[in-house]
Order: structure tokens, then C-alpha cells, then sequence
């Protein structure tokens, strides 16, 4: 998986998981919604799930914005290898997937 720096291309492994998606999170939030669909028939409720998406873009996951705990070093911001930011500079692409996915479930085409 390694470090995201001058990263431009999706991971391109079947089967690939990422180490940042918590299986059992998503299972549970999955497991709430659906209960809630059972309980209020009435409520119209989807999930957008952009978990497995997000993981196959290396470039799309944030370094030096990460370390909120402990502020980086200058000698650790002037190494892009080992600290880049690729949110704020590798993109456009995830976050413009997530805008494109958004804007299809609000409003979906007719047929």
C-alpha cells in the first residue's frame, strides 16, 4: 500500500481491501439502517457506501493532515515521500466520485 505520493493510478488487485475500512463497522451501520427500514416503513433511507471505492485510489487517502495528535516536524514536511498530502494535492478524483455518486441518489434519471 505504501506511502501516496506521485500515486496516480487505482489499485488494480482483485480482491484488494484496504487497511483503513473497518469490515464490522460497516456491517453495523448496515445492520442499523436496516432495522430502522423495518421500524419506519414510512422513512426513505439509503447509504452511499464509498468505503471500498475510496481504498482503491492510493491517492486519495490524507498524510500529514492525519497526524492530528502530534504536529510534524519541518523536516518531515519537507519529505513528500514519507508525508505527502495527497488530498489536498494529488486530486481531483475521489472526492469528485463522491460528489458524482451524491448527486445520481439525489437526483437518479429517469429511465
Amino acid at each position: 500500500e505504501g506511502n501516496c505520493y506521485n500515486q496516480t493510478d487505482p489499485i488494480n488487485k482483485e480482491g484488494y481491501w484496504g487497511r483503513g475500512s473497518d469490515r464490522a463497522m460497516m456491517r453495523a451501520v448496515q445492520e442499523a439502517v436496516d432495522q430502522l427500514k423495518e421500524s419506519k416503513p414510512e422513512l426513505s433511507i439509503a447509504i452511499i457506501d464509498i468505503t471500498q471505492l475510496s481504498e482503491y485510489r492510493k491517492d486519495g487517502h490524507p498524510s500529514i493532515y492525519r497526524k492530528q495528535w502530534e504536529p510534524l516536524t519541518p523536516q518531515q514536511l519537507l519529505t513528500p515521500t514519507s508525508f505527502a498530502d495527497c488530498i489536498h494535492w494529488c486530486l481531483p478524483g475521489v472526492p469528485d466520485v463522491w460528489n458524482e455518486l451524491l448527486y445520481a441518489a439525489l437526483f437518479p434519471s429517469p429511465l
